[in-house]
């Protein structure tokens, strides 16, 4: 799955500030419940994600992209925690998965953005491109995994978000069980197959 902003000034600029103005105290924890709902939709899909962040990514959508899985940025790309300045909070924890402790907070506390070289260096971003090369690469890369196993990618996913936060022996365990999961399947044993014959797999999804 792809996500890409529509045009090109920005990839996500965040919430609705007049949606605050208008919200309640009350209001807030439903709204804040809906918000939660979504990001998480999106980093449990069952398939891989991929954000191809065309321009400034700020609030939401920073967060939008930290819940991708793989994330290629244009080179007029930013992303940013912009909350302090309009009374809010959030996104620290999803964007704690991918940054130090020392940026995140530079980030949170100042308000101000990283732009895409930045993001790249602390490895939240895998690739910069400029923008007219940005959606053929994006584009690429989703066809170059489109062509695994949905099983395999299905459950590598589920395997990987399950040991992110697992220590080493902890979550080797839980990918080898996984990998037997996966053994039992008749796309495992035709990947096997089509790597000895030196030929492109034939999935049935089973």
């Amino acid at each position: 799955m792809l996500f890409t902003g529509a045009g090109a000034r920005a990839f996500c600029a965040g919430l609705d500030l007049k949606e605050f103005l208008a919200a309640t105290v009350e209001e807030d924890p439903a709204r804040a419940r809906i918000v939660r709902r979504c990001f998480k939709s999106i980093r449990d899909c069952a398939l891989p994600t991929i954000a191809a962040v065309n321009g400034p990514a700020l609030g939401a959508g920073t967060v939008l992209a930290s819940v991708c899985d793989i994330r290629l940025a244009s080179e007029t790309a930013k992303f940013g925690m912009p909350e302090i300045n309009v009374g809010r909070c959030g996104g620290a924890s999803h964007m704690g998965r991918h940054l130090p402790q020392g940026m995140l907070r530079k980030m949170f506390f100042t308000g101000e953005p990283i732009d895409a070289a930045e993001a790249y260096r602390f490895g939240f971003v895998q690739e910069v491109l400029a923008p007219e090369a940005l959606m053929g690469a994006a584009r690429a890369l989703a066809a170059k995994v489109a062509e695994k196993s949905p099983l395999g990618l299905r459950l590598g996913k589920q395997a990987l978000n399950q040991i992110e936060f697992l220590p080493v022996d902890e979550g080797y365990q839980i990918e080898q069980q996984f990998s037997t999961i996966l053994m039992k399947t008749e796309d495992a044993r035709e990947a096997t197959a089509a790597a000895v014959e030196k030929r492109k797999p034939v999935w049935k999804g089973r």
